[in-house]
């Protein structure tokens, strides 16, 4: 036991090195809120244009989706840090992490909102276009209200992915919370900034966790 605590929860090393961990912990806040607004405006806009239905338009959007959803993020962050220069396009780590993670679960909120909207029934629609609202206005004042109620368990669920998914920003050398834990543990030869950054994760992404259980539950229950 003694071992174990010494390895995995030194209290010596982890006052030495708390400092990095909580300029990680600020990076890694600074990416998701960021990030997660991105993400959502981007779905929410992909969702709303195809349900309007535009023969020319639908088919670019649906493939918008899909290659940002069946493309690996890892992969998309790494083409747009180190890619794009060659285009002549430089983004510093933190942009080019917010555009990778961004893109990518747009394609996921966009589903997400779109299946939304799909369960409002059409007659709602049609009621509201004939008290004079514009299109635009039924979507956002009449459609999307009840899509959103309709769906939250799942944009919590997609928003809980996303928060982990910044961990990846690692690879573009940015130091967020994952990186600042291994830069630790690099120079304290020791792995309690990794146990640390577990700790601080989940702290972080618990009290969303429950909600997301607790809202799936509520969809069951209306089902």
């Amino acid at each position: 036991m003694q071992e174990f605590l010494a390895s995995f929860a030194n209290l010596e090393s982890l006052a030495r090195i708390y400092p990095l961990l909580l300029q990680g912990l600020q990076i890694t806040l600074l990416l998701s809120l960021v990030t997660v607004p991105l993400a959502i405006a981007l779905g929410l806009m992909i969702a709303v244009l195809y349900s309007f239905h535009v023969r020319f338009l639908n088919p670019l959007l649906i493939v918008y989706v899909d290659a940002f959803r069946a493309f690996p993020v890892l992969v998309l962050l790494v083409l747009i840090f180190y890619g794009l220069p060659f285009l002549g396009i430089n983004l510093a780590a933190f942009p080019a992490a917010v555009l990778g993670i961004a893109l990518n679960n747009s394609g996921y909120y966009g589903e997400i909102f779109r299946a939304g909207i799909e369960t409002v029934p059409r007659g709602q629609r049609e009621a509201a276009r004939s008290t004079g609202l514009t299109a635009w206005q039924t979507a956002f004042s009449v459609v999307l209200p009840q899509a959103v109620h309709n769906v939250l368990a799942p944009l919590a669920g997609n928003t809980l992915e996303l928060i982990k998914t910044t961990s990846i920003a690692t690879v573009v050398a940015l130091p967020e919370l994952l990186r600042s834990a291994r830069v630790a543990q690099e120079s304290t030869y020791n792995p309690t900034p990794l146990t640390a950054a577990a700790l601080i994760y989940f702290v972080l992404l618990w009290p969303l966790t429950r909600l997301v259980a607790r809202l799936e539950r509520k969809m069951v229950a209306r089902q």
